[in-house]
């Protein structure tokens, strides 16, 4: 069983100071325009349960908090990490999206298309291509092609596993050089950040 907590009690454990460890389970390219200052990216699609876990070999009992934009991919992380043996993991409930509403500091850098975007456009496409080449051609087998998309994107919302996502997040527009992308605070600095009250995640 996964359990969760909120973004604003996961501000609350920053704000007090203690060692919140965090990683942010989106695309390089999605960490890149926006992530909570103390979340390290590891990708979904990359995930490494063993690596991870050898690198927590000092804090190997504390709680593993994951995020990703908005719920889904984290929830799917957690299950991953679990059924490897890494039992303490909590998903943040509302993702990234919740932890900026919720005040918590963020880093920002250059914007991407957020992978459910990509989603949504390649479905759309490929219904609309489906459906004209349908109606120009008169050749009803293009219609394979809107029931195709429409299967997987019924198949995802059952499973809550979409398989054109972990797709695309492969690809090389959803990759970044590791230069590129911004360097992550400490729970400790970015909780000196705000108690200060400058600007420093702009």
């Amino acid at each position: 069983m996964v359990s969760s907590i909120s973004a604003s009690e996961l501000s609350k454990l920053i704000s007090s100071g203690r060692n919140v460890d965090l990683i942010d389970v989106r695309t390089p390219v999605e960490y890149r325009e926006a992530h909570v200052a103390i979340a390290k990216n590891e990708p979904l699609d990359q995930l490494d349960p063993k690596a991870i876990q050898a690198a927590r070999s000092g804090s190997s009992g504390d709680p593993l908090y994951v995020v990703c934009r908005s719920g889904n991919r984290s929830r799917q992380a957690c299950d991953k990490l679990l059924s490897y043996g890494i039992a303490n993991v909590v998903n943040i409930e509302g993702g990234t999206i919740a932890c900026e509403a919720a005040g918590i500091s963020m880093v920002r850098g250059k914007k991407g298309v957020p992978l459910t975007g990509q989603v949504q456009i390649v479905t759309g496409l490929t219904v609309l291509a489906g459906a004209i080449a349908t109606l120009v051609s008169n050749n009803p087998y293009w219609l394979v092609l809107p029931i195709f998309m429409g299967s997987g994107m019924l198949f995802a919302g059952l499973t809550n596993t979409c398989g054109l996502a972990m797709v695309l997040a492969r690809m090389p527009w959803n990759q970044v050089k590791s230069h590129s992308v911004p360097a992550v605070q400490s729970s400790a600095a970015a909780k000196t950040c705000d108690t200060k009250g400058v600007k420093c995640c702009s």
